[in-house]
């Protein structure tokens, strides 16, 4: 069976832990877009990790780990990932790369730095890791596949005219120094080398093993809200965050998604700019940072503080709806404990009109949340493993947000740790 896990919102849901947790159950793990642009923690008896561009089935010895043809894949940063697992000791996954899958280039991260850098204030929040440059150069069909690494005579054309293109902005929009192709070609001949043991056809590969009946989950970077074609656009990522582009990202048909696992917070953070309806600021959202996660809430990735709001019914709603969730995965619940009460948002207020579904980006600028409060637990509630045994305030909590949501909670996790979840069992 083919399952995705998903963000519903903007990316830092804790989808990391839930994916390793799934991923025991899985043969092949894929990472079907994005880059190392953001991050899931993990936490293991290892120790703690931060995956950027490793599908997170690596901990486990009988996974597959693929990245896909979606991917922005950064070839050094690959390895460096590798050899980060290793040197702490986790026996070397199995990793297998497609080979149409596109090389994250050198300037791709350069363009990043120097476009947020033009920007200035008016900047996206970029992590600077060459995502957009990369997604951009990808559909002005100017980018590298891993296939054609080894093709040389045709590589050193290629690089050649590309180069010739990239510095012309380079000389006259960004005032930098341009870009030597025989460098590049070097560089793209060291990437060659490195990844070549790893490369295949995976969607020849993913075709067989789904007539085997192998488990694959596919796993999604960022969330519903960062989709440039259904997220607050133009505060987005450069390649869709939704299950459905798991099939294409992959190389699988569609109708072999069965399932679709949506991963919601018990409050709401984000990295970067861009609406944030149920934003909190000053002493209340320190607070609720510091408590946030295993060691606060801050970027996976860019170390960054997340920005800090309560629980967004109505984003996560959408969330779920545009993901096609079939279940949803409620997180970080034990956080909350320290509260009386616990704020919702349940409606926007845009010009005087209240609504309970998510408006585009330039109606988003204008709403203002609509909260209501729901009695707090004032205890700790890790250790639970049964769903009976949390108190009726943090139940009446978890099922509120589930009859908002539209889709069943079928888990609630309310710890870091790979076993801190709760697999609820629903009353008839």
């Amino acid at each position: 069976m083919v399952r995705a896990i998903v963000g519903a919102n903007w990316g830092d849901e804790g989808k990391g832990k839930i994916t390793d947790m799934l991923a025991r159950e899985s043969d092949i793990i894929i990472r079907f877009q994005g880059g190392s642009n953001a991050g899931h923690t993990i936490i293991n008896h290892y120790g703690r990790f931060a995956l950027h561009l490793l599908p997170s089935g690596v901990f486990y010895g009988h996974t597959v780990n693929v990245i896909g043809n979606g991917v922005a894949l950064n070839i050094p940063y690959l390895f460096k990932e590798i050899q980060s697992l290793t040197e702490k000791g986790v026996p070397a996954p199995k990793i297998l790369v497609s080979d149409r899958a596109q090389i994250l280039m050198p300037y791709h991260v350069l363009f990043d730095t120097y476009e947020e850098e033009r920007l200035g204030g008016k900047s996206f929040g970029s992590t600077k890791s060459g995502i957009a440059p990369f997604y951009s150069d990808k559909y002005a069909k100017i980018g590298f596949q891993v296939s054609e690494l080894f093709d040389i005579e045709a590589l050193k054309e290629k690089v050649e005219r590309v180069c010739m293109l990239k510095n012309v902005t380079l000389e006259h929009l960004y005032h930098k120094p341009p870009i030597d192709p025989a460098e590049l070609l070097n560089t793209l001949f060291e990437y060659r080398d490195m990844v070549k043991p790893y490369v295949c056809d995976v969607s020849a590969y993913l075709h067989t093993a789904i007539k085997e009946g192998k488990n694959i989950l596919l796993e999604g970077q960022l969330g519903s809200l960062k989709d440039p074609d259904h997220g607050i656009y133009p505060m987005v990522t450069s390649s869709s965050t939704l299950a459905a582009y798991g099939a294409i990202g992959a190389g699988i048909p569609p109708y072999e998604i069965k399932a679709i696992t949506a991963v919601v917070k018990a409050y709401s953070s984000a990295v970067g700019a861009g609406a944030f309806v149920s934003e909190i600021f000053g002493r209340e959202a320190d607070e609720l940072r510091r408590r946030g996660g295993d060691s606060g809430e801050f970027g996976a990735t860019t170390g960054r503080p997340r920005r800090m709001g309560w629980f967004d019914a109505v984003a996560s709603r959408y969330g779920c709806r545009i993901q096609g969730a079939t279940e949803a995965v409620l997180t970080v619940l034990d956080v909350l404990g320290y509260l009386d009460e616990i704020p919702v948002c349940v409606g926007y207020d845009i010009d005087g009109t209240v609504t309970r579904d998510f408006p585009t980006t330039v109606q988003l600028q204008k709403a203002r949340p609509v909260l209501v409060k729901l009695p707090g637990w004032k205890c700790d509630i890790r250790g639970i493993r049964h769903y009976g045994d949390l108190p009726k305030e943090c139940r009446d909590y978890v099922e509120f947000i589930e009859k908002e949501l539209e889709v069943p909670v079928t888990m609630v996790s309310n710890g870091p740790g790979r076993d801190e979840i709760i697999h609820r069992q629903r009353e008839n």
